[in-house]
């Protein structure tokens, strides 16, 4: 069974930095599957946050990251990462990694892959 384990969350302050890690496991057959993450702040729907292909070639950042969060991939560790700097108190939210086979759909959130979700806390 393929699962999505997810790591890298917490509690910083306004200004702050964090790393989250997301590593797939179960997988036999190897798939050149897109990664990324969705985030879903207290109250709100879950948000596309961003997502990168297997090649690295292609990344997309949700308005409201770009310039402070990026998303790298080790597909020999099967692991995406999502460097976030300038953290905001808007960034607090329950943080899911998502696979999908394609970049172009991954945005949706529609393909049944999901992480357990990592808490991430912005004080100001």
């Amino acid at each position: 069974q393929v699962q999505l384990i997810e790591s890298g969350g917490g509690m910083v302050q306004v200004g702050g930095s964090l790393t989250l890690s997301c590593t797939e496991t179960g997988r036999i057959v190897d798939a050149y599957y897109a990664m990324g993450y969705f985030r879903q702040p207290p109250g709100k729907e879950r948000e596309f946050v961003a997502a990168i292909n297997w090649g690295s070639s292609v990344v997309d950042y949700a308005d409201s990251v770009k310039g402070r969060f990026t998303i790298s991939r080790d597909n020999a560790k099967k692991t995406i990462y999502l460097q976030m700097n300038n953290l905001k108190p808007e960034d607090t939210a329950v943080y899911y990694c998502h696979s999908d086979p394609s970049i172009a759909s991954i945005r949706a959130g529609d393909f049944d892959l999901w992480g357990q979700g990592t808490q991430v806390t912005v004080s100001s």
